[in-house]
Protein backbone atom coordinates (compact mmCIF):
# COMPACT_ATOMS: atom_id res chain seq x y z
CA UNK A 1 0.00 0.00 0.00
CA UNK A 2 1.12 3.56 -0.88
CA UNK A 3 1.48 5.92 1.96
CA UNK A 4 0.25 9.32 1.42
CA UNK A 5 2.60 11.45 2.66
CA UNK A 6 1.67 14.06 5.40
CA UNK A 7 0.69 18.00 3.99
CA UNK A 8 3.02 20.50 4.90
CA UNK A 9 2.33 22.63 7.73
CA UNK A 10 1.18 26.08 6.23
CA UNK A 11 3.92 28.64 6.49
CA UNK A 12 3.07 31.94 8.02
CA UNK A 13 2.29 34.65 5.21
CA UNK A 14 4.98 37.57 5.77
CA UNK A 15 4.26 41.13 5.87
CA UNK A 16 3.72 42.08 2.84
CA UNK A 17 1.22 39.88 1.69
CA UNK A 18 -0.77 40.80 5.19
CA UNK A 19 -0.28 44.36 4.23
CA UNK A 20 -1.92 43.66 0.74
CA UNK A 21 -4.69 41.99 2.24
CA UNK A 22 -5.33 45.19 4.34
CA UNK A 23 -5.23 47.30 0.82
CA UNK A 24 -8.21 44.83 -0.79
CA UNK A 25 -10.32 45.35 1.99
CA UNK A 26 -9.56 49.21 1.99
CA UNK A 27 -9.94 49.50 -1.54
CA UNK A 28 -13.34 47.27 -1.29
CA UNK A 29 -14.57 49.80 1.21
CA UNK A 30 -13.67 52.52 -0.47
CA UNK A 31 -16.04 51.08 -3.68
CA UNK A 32 -18.83 50.32 -1.34
CA UNK A 33 -18.65 54.13 -0.57
CA UNK A 34 -18.54 55.58 -3.61
CA UNK A 35 -21.51 52.91 -4.61
CA UNK A 36 -23.80 54.27 -2.35
CA UNK A 37 -22.94 58.27 -2.95
CA UNK A 38 -22.32 59.15 -6.31
CA UNK A 39 -19.87 61.64 -7.13
CA UNK A 40 -22.28 64.40 -7.87
CA UNK A 41 -23.82 64.11 -4.37
CA UNK A 42 -20.28 64.26 -2.98
CA UNK A 43 -19.33 67.03 -5.52
CA UNK A 44 -22.40 68.92 -4.33
CA UNK A 45 -21.80 68.29 -0.01
CA UNK A 46 -18.18 69.76 -0.72
CA UNK A 47 -19.52 72.95 -2.30
CA UNK A 48 -21.72 73.17 0.26
CA UNK A 49 -19.65 72.71 2.94
CA UNK A 50 -17.10 75.10 1.10
CA UNK A 51 -20.01 77.63 0.68
CA UNK A 52 -21.15 77.12 4.62
CA UNK A 53 -17.33 78.04 5.88
CA UNK A 54 -16.78 81.20 3.58
CA UNK A 55 -20.15 82.57 4.69
CA UNK A 56 -18.51 82.18 8.38
CA UNK A 57 -15.27 83.71 7.67
CA UNK A 58 -14.79 87.69 7.86
CA UNK A 59 -15.03 89.71 4.32
CA UNK A 60 -12.66 92.39 5.60
CA UNK A 61 -8.83 92.10 5.07
CA UNK A 62 -8.29 92.83 9.03
CA UNK A 63 -10.19 90.31 10.29
CA UNK A 64 -8.74 87.57 7.44
CA UNK A 65 -5.49 88.62 8.50
CA UNK A 66 -6.12 87.69 12.21
CA UNK A 67 -7.35 84.93 11.37
CA UNK A 68 -4.41 83.67 9.95
CA UNK A 69 -2.25 84.83 12.62
CA UNK A 70 -4.86 83.67 15.30
CA UNK A 71 -5.48 80.10 14.15
CA UNK A 72 -2.45 78.69 13.80
CA UNK A 73 -1.71 80.28 17.51
CA UNK A 74 -4.43 78.78 18.63
CA UNK A 75 -3.24 75.55 17.20
CA UNK A 76 0.12 75.79 18.85
CA UNK A 77 -1.11 76.69 21.86
CA UNK A 78 -3.42 72.97 21.86
CA UNK A 79 -0.22 71.17 20.89
CA UNK A 80 1.53 73.04 23.83
CA UNK A 81 -1.21 72.01 26.34
CA UNK A 82 -1.61 68.66 25.55
CA UNK A 83 2.32 68.20 25.34
CA UNK A 84 2.73 69.92 28.51
CA UNK A 85 -0.49 67.75 30.08
CA UNK A 86 0.70 64.79 28.59
CA UNK A 87 4.30 64.62 29.02
CA UNK A 88 5.27 67.48 31.65
CA UNK A 89 2.10 67.47 34.64
CA UNK A 90 1.98 63.72 34.42
CA UNK A 91 5.68 63.42 34.49
CA UNK A 92 6.25 65.89 37.63
CA UNK A 93 3.01 64.49 39.35
CA UNK A 94 4.28 61.19 39.18
CA UNK A 95 7.80 61.80 39.94
CA UNK A 96 6.39 63.82 42.74
CA UNK A 97 3.70 60.91 44.16
CA UNK A 98 6.95 58.43 43.77
CA UNK A 99 8.96 60.20 46.26
CA UNK A 100 5.83 60.79 48.56
CA UNK A 101 5.62 57.27 48.15
CA UNK A 102 8.96 56.06 49.08
CA UNK A 103 8.83 58.20 51.89
CA UNK A 104 5.99 56.88 53.93
CA UNK A 105 7.26 52.91 52.74
CA UNK A 106 10.38 54.17 54.21
CA UNK A 107 9.03 54.97 57.89
CA UNK A 108 6.73 52.13 57.58
CA UNK A 109 9.80 50.45 57.01
CA UNK A 110 11.10 51.97 60.44
CA UNK A 111 7.88 51.20 62.07
CA UNK A 112 8.26 47.61 61.50
CA UNK A 113 11.30 47.17 62.84
CA UNK A 114 10.95 44.70 65.94
CA UNK A 115 14.15 46.20 67.56
CA UNK A 116 12.54 49.20 68.38
CA UNK A 117 10.56 50.01 71.50
CA UNK A 118 7.05 51.61 70.93
CA UNK A 119 8.10 55.09 72.16
CA UNK A 120 11.68 54.96 69.86
CA UNK A 121 9.43 53.62 67.02
CA UNK A 122 7.06 56.90 68.03
CA UNK A 123 10.27 59.38 68.36
CA UNK A 124 12.21 58.08 64.81
CA UNK A 125 8.67 58.43 63.02
CA UNK A 126 7.55 61.38 63.93
CA UNK A 127 11.10 62.74 63.41
CA UNK A 128 11.37 61.87 60.29
CA UNK A 129 7.84 62.74 59.23
CA UNK A 130 8.39 66.51 60.32
CA UNK A 131 11.46 66.50 58.26
CA UNK A 132 9.74 65.40 55.09
CA UNK A 133 6.65 67.06 55.65
CA UNK A 134 4.30 64.20 56.73
CA UNK A 135 2.53 63.85 59.38
CA UNK A 136 2.91 59.94 60.84
CA UNK A 137 0.89 58.57 63.54
CA UNK A 138 0.52 54.77 64.88
CA UNK A 139 -2.74 53.46 65.27
CA UNK A 140 -4.60 50.01 66.29
CA UNK A 141 -4.18 47.26 63.81
CA UNK A 142 -8.53 47.48 63.78
CA UNK A 143 -8.29 51.04 62.41
CA UNK A 144 -6.68 50.25 58.46
CA UNK A 145 -10.04 50.58 56.82
CA UNK A 146 -11.45 49.75 53.71
CA UNK A 147 -9.61 50.88 50.71
CA UNK A 148 -10.53 53.87 49.61
CA UNK A 149 -8.47 54.96 46.82
CA UNK A 150 -10.58 56.43 43.87
CA UNK A 151 -9.15 55.19 40.47
CA UNK A 152 -9.63 58.25 38.61
CA UNK A 153 -7.91 60.19 41.14
CA UNK A 154 -4.41 60.20 39.34
CA UNK A 155 -2.56 60.99 43.36
CA UNK A 156 -3.73 58.02 44.58
CA UNK A 157 -3.27 55.96 41.22
CA UNK A 158 0.11 57.48 41.05
CA UNK A 159 0.53 56.89 45.39
CA UNK A 160 -0.59 53.40 44.65
CA UNK A 161 2.05 52.23 41.89
CA UNK A 162 4.59 53.60 44.04
CA UNK A 163 4.03 51.84 47.14
CA UNK A 164 3.26 48.54 45.32
CA UNK A 165 6.34 48.99 43.63
CA UNK A 166 8.22 48.99 47.14
CA UNK A 167 6.07 47.03 49.57
CA UNK A 168 3.28 44.60 49.57
CA UNK A 169 1.62 45.72 53.02
CA UNK A 170 -1.80 46.30 53.01
CA UNK A 171 -2.76 49.91 53.12
CA UNK A 172 -5.60 52.83 52.38
CA UNK A 173 -5.50 55.94 50.61
CA UNK A 174 -8.47 58.76 51.29
CA UNK A 175 -8.89 61.73 50.83
CA UNK A 176 -9.21 64.29 54.30
CA UNK A 177 -10.07 67.20 52.20
CA UNK A 178 -9.15 69.00 49.24
CA UNK A 179 -6.06 69.82 50.46
CA UNK A 180 -4.95 66.45 52.60
CA UNK A 181 -4.35 63.20 51.74
CA UNK A 182 -4.17 60.23 54.14
CA UNK A 183 -2.56 56.84 53.77
CA UNK A 184 -2.90 54.09 56.41
CA UNK A 185 -0.59 51.03 56.14
CA UNK A 186 -0.32 48.17 58.42
CA UNK A 187 2.42 47.57 60.23
CA UNK A 188 4.90 45.78 63.49
CA UNK A 189 2.44 46.71 65.94
CA UNK A 190 -0.27 48.47 64.54
CA UNK A 191 -1.19 50.64 61.56
CA UNK A 192 0.42 53.90 60.68
CA UNK A 193 -1.27 56.93 59.56
CA UNK A 194 0.54 59.39 57.13
CA UNK A 195 -1.33 62.61 56.82
CA UNK A 196 0.24 65.24 54.04
CA UNK A 197 -0.49 68.26 52.03
CA UNK A 198 -1.91 67.04 48.39
CA UNK A 199 0.86 69.22 46.96
CA UNK A 200 3.26 67.38 48.11
CA UNK A 201 2.21 64.34 45.49
CA UNK A 202 0.63 66.81 42.73
CA UNK A 203 2.07 69.44 40.61
CA UNK A 204 -0.46 72.25 41.42
CA UNK A 205 1.26 74.75 39.58
CA UNK A 206 0.52 73.59 36.37
CA UNK A 207 -2.19 76.45 35.81
CA UNK A 208 0.60 79.03 36.00
CA UNK A 209 1.77 77.39 32.69
CA UNK A 210 -1.54 77.63 30.87
CA UNK A 211 -2.39 81.53 32.12
CA UNK A 212 1.51 82.37 30.91
CA UNK A 213 0.67 81.18 27.67
CA UNK A 214 -2.89 82.64 27.08
CA UNK A 215 -1.39 85.86 28.72
CA UNK A 216 1.15 85.69 25.75
CA UNK A 217 -0.99 84.71 23.07
CA UNK A 218 -3.30 87.36 23.91
CA UNK A 219 -0.41 89.92 24.28
CA UNK A 220 0.67 88.51 20.38
CA UNK A 221 -2.60 89.09 19.16
CA UNK A 222 -2.74 92.34 20.19
CA UNK A 223 0.20 93.58 18.91
CA UNK A 224 -0.36 91.57 15.69
CA UNK A 225 -3.67 93.37 15.50
CA UNK A 226 -2.15 96.97 15.93
CA UNK A 227 0.79 96.06 13.31
CA UNK A 228 -2.20 95.18 11.01
CA UNK A 229 -4.15 97.82 11.33
CA UNK A 230 -1.31 100.37 10.58
CA UNK A 231 -0.74 97.89 7.28
CA UNK A 232 -4.46 98.02 6.24
CA UNK A 233 -5.15 101.91 6.46
CA UNK A 234 -2.49 102.65 3.75
CA UNK A 235 -4.93 100.18 1.49
CA UNK A 236 -7.98 101.90 2.61
CA UNK A 237 -6.45 105.30 2.03
CA UNK A 238 -6.22 104.56 -1.33
CA UNK A 239 -9.43 102.76 -2.19
CA UNK A 240 -11.28 105.72 -0.58
CA UNK A 241 -8.70 107.81 -2.94
CA UNK A 242 -10.21 106.37 -5.39
CA UNK A 243 -13.61 106.09 -5.17
CA UNK A 244 -13.52 109.68 -4.64
CA UNK A 245 -11.89 110.17 -7.55
CA UNK A 246 -14.10 108.43 -9.09
CA UNK A 247 -16.74 110.20 -8.52
CA UNK A 248 -15.22 113.54 -9.30
CA UNK A 249 -14.50 114.79 -6.15
CA UNK A 250 -10.93 116.54 -4.68
CA UNK A 251 -8.35 113.88 -3.69
CA UNK A 252 -6.69 115.97 -0.54
CA UNK A 253 -4.16 115.02 1.62
CA UNK A 254 -3.23 111.85 -0.53
CA UNK A 255 0.56 110.53 -0.12
CA UNK A 256 1.84 106.97 -0.56
CA UNK A 257 2.41 105.21 2.50
CA UNK A 258 2.54 101.23 4.00
CA UNK A 259 4.45 98.55 2.62
CA UNK A 260 6.27 98.44 -0.28
CA UNK A 261 3.69 97.08 -2.36
CA UNK A 262 0.97 99.62 -1.40
CA UNK A 263 3.23 101.98 -2.28
CA UNK A 264 3.48 100.73 -5.44
CA UNK A 265 0.04 100.54 -5.88
CA UNK A 266 -0.50 104.24 -4.81
CA UNK A 267 2.28 105.42 -7.22
CA UNK A 268 0.60 103.89 -9.90
CA UNK A 269 -2.98 105.51 -8.56
CA UNK A 270 -1.42 108.89 -8.71
CA UNK A 271 0.15 108.38 -12.48
CA UNK A 272 -3.38 107.07 -13.58
CA UNK A 273 -5.09 110.08 -12.08
CA UNK A 274 -2.42 112.70 -13.60
CA UNK A 275 -3.39 111.32 -17.00
CA UNK A 276 -6.57 111.30 -17.37
CA UNK A 277 -6.67 114.92 -15.85
CA UNK A 278 -4.17 115.63 -18.50
CA UNK A 279 -6.35 113.87 -21.20
CA UNK A 280 -9.85 115.65 -19.77
CA UNK A 281 -7.81 118.85 -20.01
CA UNK A 282 -7.15 117.89 -23.51
CA UNK A 283 -10.59 116.87 -24.84
CA UNK A 284 -12.00 119.76 -22.67
CA UNK A 285 -9.55 122.38 -24.59
CA UNK A 286 -10.39 120.76 -27.60
CA UNK A 287 -14.42 120.33 -27.54
CA UNK A 288 -14.10 124.08 -26.37
CA UNK A 289 -12.45 124.95 -29.59
CA UNK A 290 -14.45 122.89 -31.81
CA UNK A 291 -17.92 123.97 -30.25
CA UNK A 292 -16.88 127.57 -30.50
CA UNK A 293 -16.21 127.77 -33.89
CA UNK A 294 -19.16 125.60 -34.77
CA UNK A 295 -21.15 128.25 -33.15
CA UNK A 296 -19.51 130.82 -34.67
CA UNK A 297 -20.62 129.66 -38.08
CA UNK A 298 -24.26 128.42 -36.47
CA UNK A 299 -24.93 132.17 -35.78
CA UNK A 300 -23.87 133.53 -39.06
CA UNK A 301 -26.58 131.25 -40.30
CA UNK A 302 -29.26 132.75 -38.22
CA UNK A 303 -28.05 136.52 -38.89
CA UNK A 304 -28.12 135.83 -42.61
CA UNK A 305 -31.24 134.03 -42.33
CA UNK A 306 -32.89 137.24 -40.34
CA UNK A 307 -31.79 139.30 -43.34
CA UNK A 308 -34.16 136.88 -45.58
CA UNK A 309 -37.95 137.81 -46.13
CA UNK A 310 -40.05 135.36 -44.08
CA UNK A 311 -41.21 132.69 -45.79
CA UNK A 312 -41.92 128.75 -45.58
CA UNK A 313 -37.86 128.15 -47.11
CA UNK A 314 -37.13 130.25 -43.99
CA UNK A 315 -39.14 128.90 -41.71
CA UNK A 316 -37.55 125.53 -42.47
CA UNK A 317 -33.61 126.40 -42.37
CA UNK A 318 -34.34 128.48 -38.92
CA UNK A 319 -35.77 125.13 -37.43
CA UNK A 320 -33.43 123.00 -39.24
CA UNK A 321 -30.41 125.72 -37.63
CA UNK A 322 -32.20 125.25 -34.29
CA UNK A 323 -31.89 121.54 -34.65
CA UNK A 324 -28.25 121.27 -36.18
CA UNK A 325 -27.94 123.89 -32.41
CA UNK A 326 -29.49 121.10 -30.36
CA UNK A 327 -27.39 118.36 -31.50
CA UNK A 328 -24.70 120.19 -31.43
CA UNK A 329 -24.90 121.19 -27.35
CA UNK A 330 -25.84 117.26 -27.13
CA UNK A 331 -22.43 116.10 -28.85
CA UNK A 332 -20.51 118.53 -26.97
CA UNK A 333 -22.24 117.97 -23.20
CA UNK A 334 -21.81 113.95 -24.17
CA UNK A 335 -17.91 114.31 -25.29
CA UNK A 336 -16.81 117.11 -22.25
CA UNK A 337 -18.53 114.66 -19.49
CA UNK A 338 -18.59 116.29 -16.48
CA UNK A 339 -15.58 115.18 -14.99
CA UNK A 340 -14.47 119.12 -14.49
CA UNK A 341 -17.76 119.98 -12.36
CA UNK A 342 -16.84 120.72 -8.65
CA UNK A 343 -19.37 118.91 -6.45
CA UNK A 344 -21.32 121.08 -4.55
CA UNK A 345 -24.01 120.56 -1.91
CA UNK A 346 -27.43 120.71 -3.79
CA UNK A 347 -30.98 120.39 -2.84
CA UNK A 348 -31.76 117.54 -4.86
CA UNK A 349 -36.14 118.01 -4.47
CA UNK A 350 -36.15 121.74 -5.25
CA UNK A 351 -33.66 120.59 -8.65
CA UNK A 352 -35.85 117.50 -9.53
CA UNK A 353 -39.37 119.74 -8.74
CA UNK A 354 -37.40 122.38 -11.29
CA UNK A 355 -36.53 120.29 -14.21
CA UNK A 356 -40.04 118.92 -13.91
CA UNK A 357 -41.63 122.71 -14.53
CA UNK A 358 -39.21 123.12 -17.05
CA UNK A 359 -39.41 119.91 -18.81
CA UNK A 360 -42.68 118.08 -18.55
CA UNK A 361 -44.80 121.09 -17.65
CA UNK A 362 -44.73 122.65 -21.03
CA UNK A 363 -44.79 119.58 -22.71
CA UNK A 364 -48.61 119.57 -21.25
CA UNK A 365 -47.89 116.38 -19.37
CA UNK A 366 -49.32 115.74 -15.70
CA UNK A 367 -47.03 115.46 -13.36
CA UNK A 368 -46.66 113.53 -10.23
CA UNK A 369 -43.71 114.10 -8.04
CA UNK A 370 -42.85 112.57 -4.06
CA UNK A 371 -39.38 112.82 -2.18
CA UNK A 372 -38.79 111.27 1.16
CA UNK A 373 -36.10 111.81 3.23
CA UNK A 374 -33.16 114.50 3.40
CA UNK A 375 -33.08 116.03 -0.04
CA UNK A 376 -29.49 118.01 0.62
CA UNK A 377 -26.93 116.30 -0.71
CA UNK A 378 -23.02 116.99 -2.10
CA UNK A 379 -23.39 116.21 -6.20
CA UNK A 380 -22.16 118.24 -9.74
CA UNK A 381 -24.87 120.45 -9.70
CA UNK A 382 -25.02 120.69 -13.64
CA UNK A 383 -24.57 117.40 -14.41
CA UNK A 384 -27.21 115.95 -11.89
CA UNK A 385 -29.58 118.43 -13.31
CA UNK A 386 -28.76 116.77 -16.73
CA UNK A 387 -29.26 113.57 -15.70
CA UNK A 388 -32.74 114.13 -14.85
CA UNK A 389 -33.82 116.45 -17.42
CA UNK A 390 -32.62 113.74 -20.09
CA UNK A 391 -34.74 111.17 -18.00
CA UNK A 392 -37.96 113.58 -17.97
CA UNK A 393 -37.46 114.58 -21.00
CA UNK A 394 -38.02 111.20 -22.38
CA UNK A 395 -41.11 110.71 -20.71
CA UNK A 396 -42.53 113.93 -21.33
CA UNK A 397 -41.42 113.59 -25.15
CA UNK A 398 -42.84 109.55 -25.67
CA UNK A 399 -45.39 109.54 -22.50
CA UNK A 400 -49.15 109.76 -23.16
CA UNK A 401 -50.54 112.18 -20.49
CA UNK A 402 -48.75 111.84 -17.39
CA UNK A 403 -45.17 111.72 -15.49
CA UNK A 404 -44.39 110.11 -12.53
CA UNK A 405 -41.16 111.06 -10.73
CA UNK A 406 -40.26 109.55 -7.19
CA UNK A 407 -37.49 110.04 -4.86
CA UNK A 408 -36.30 108.48 -1.68
CA UNK A 409 -33.33 108.99 0.45
CA UNK A 410 -32.45 105.71 2.57
CA UNK A 411 -29.71 103.85 3.76
CA UNK A 412 -26.91 105.78 2.41
CA UNK A 413 -29.11 105.61 -1.26
CA UNK A 414 -30.36 107.99 -3.24
CA UNK A 415 -33.18 106.52 -5.83
CA UNK A 416 -35.32 108.33 -8.02
CA UNK A 417 -37.77 106.59 -10.50
CA UNK A 418 -39.25 108.19 -13.47
CA UNK A 419 -41.97 106.50 -15.07
CA UNK A 420 -44.64 107.42 -17.93
CA UNK A 421 -46.98 105.90 -19.50
CA UNK A 422 -45.59 105.43 -23.31
CA UNK A 423 -45.07 102.72 -25.84
CA UNK A 424 -42.11 101.67 -23.35
CA UNK A 425 -38.97 99.66 -24.67
CA UNK A 426 -38.99 95.69 -25.43
CA UNK A 427 -37.27 93.77 -22.89
CA UNK A 428 -34.32 93.20 -25.24
CA UNK A 429 -33.30 96.55 -25.89
CA UNK A 430 -33.12 97.87 -22.43
CA UNK A 431 -29.50 98.08 -22.27
CA UNK A 432 -29.19 98.50 -25.94
CA UNK A 433 -30.77 101.95 -25.51
CA UNK A 434 -27.53 103.25 -23.26
CA UNK A 435 -25.59 102.99 -26.73
CA UNK A 436 -24.71 106.37 -27.85
CA UNK A 437 -26.56 107.42 -31.18
CA UNK A 438 -28.62 104.40 -30.42
CA UNK A 439 -32.22 105.27 -32.04
CA UNK A 440 -35.11 102.59 -31.64
CA UNK A 441 -37.57 101.95 -34.89
CA UNK A 442 -40.65 100.51 -33.49
CA UNK A 443 -41.20 101.41 -29.65
CA UNK A 444 -39.95 104.67 -30.29
CA UNK A 445 -41.01 107.18 -33.44
CA UNK A 446 -37.77 107.96 -35.66
CA UNK A 447 -39.39 111.00 -36.86
CA UNK A 448 -39.31 112.50 -33.19
CA UNK A 449 -36.35 115.13 -33.06
CA UNK A 450 -33.46 113.61 -30.75
CA UNK A 451 -29.55 112.42 -30.74
CA UNK A 452 -29.54 109.18 -29.08
CA UNK A 453 -27.43 110.77 -26.50
CA UNK A 454 -30.14 110.91 -23.75
CA UNK A 455 -30.20 107.94 -22.04
CA UNK A 456 -26.11 107.40 -22.56
CA UNK A 457 -25.31 110.89 -21.13
CA UNK A 458 -27.81 110.04 -18.47
CA UNK A 459 -25.71 106.78 -17.36
CA UNK A 460 -22.25 108.14 -17.80
CA UNK A 461 -23.57 111.24 -15.08
CA UNK A 462 -24.91 108.48 -12.76
CA UNK A 463 -22.03 106.29 -13.08
CA UNK A 464 -19.52 108.92 -12.31
CA UNK A 465 -21.44 109.68 -9.12
CA UNK A 466 -20.78 105.93 -8.54
CA UNK A 467 -24.31 104.79 -9.23
CA UNK A 468 -25.87 103.27 -12.45
CA UNK A 469 -29.44 103.29 -14.44
CA UNK A 470 -31.86 100.78 -14.78
CA UNK A 471 -34.74 100.20 -17.35
CA UNK A 472 -37.73 98.12 -17.18
CA UNK A 473 -41.60 97.90 -17.73
CA UNK A 474 -43.96 100.51 -15.65
CA UNK A 475 -46.98 99.59 -13.59
CA UNK A 476 -48.69 102.62 -15.66
CA UNK A 477 -47.67 100.74 -19.19
CA UNK A 478 -44.80 102.48 -20.13
CA UNK A 479 -41.14 102.55 -19.51
CA UNK A 480 -39.47 102.77 -15.25
CA UNK A 481 -35.83 104.49 -15.38
CA UNK A 482 -34.77 103.95 -11.92
CA UNK A 483 -31.23 106.43 -10.76
CA UNK A 484 -28.98 105.16 -7.45
CA UNK A 485 -26.55 107.19 -6.32
CA UNK A 486 -24.70 106.67 -3.33
CA UNK A 487 -26.00 109.08 -0.87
Amino acid sequence: MTETPAPEPAQPRGRIAAGLDRLDDLIRHIRVFVGRYSPSVLRRAWIGTGRAINRLLPKGLLGRSLLIVVVPMLILLGVLTGVFMDRHWILVTQRLSDAVAGQIVGIATISDNVDLTDAQRLELITAAGQAMGLHPEIMPTTEIGRVRRSSTDIVHSMLAEGILKRTHMPFAIRDLDDNRVEVRMVVHGGVLKVEFARSLAYAANWHFFLVWMVGTALFLVLVSLIFLRNQIKPIERLAAAAEAFGRGRPVEGFAPSGAREVRQAAHAFIGMRRRLERQIEQRTTMLAGVGHDLKTILTRFRLGLALLPEGEETADLRSDVAEMEAMLEAYVDFARGDADETPQPIDVEATIADCLRQTAEPAGRTVHFTFTGDGALTLRPTAFRRLIANLVGNAARYGRSTVWVTGERREGWLSIVVEDDGPGIPDNELEAVFRPFYRLDAARNQDVPGTGLGLAIARDVARSHGGDIELGPSPHGGLKATVRLPA
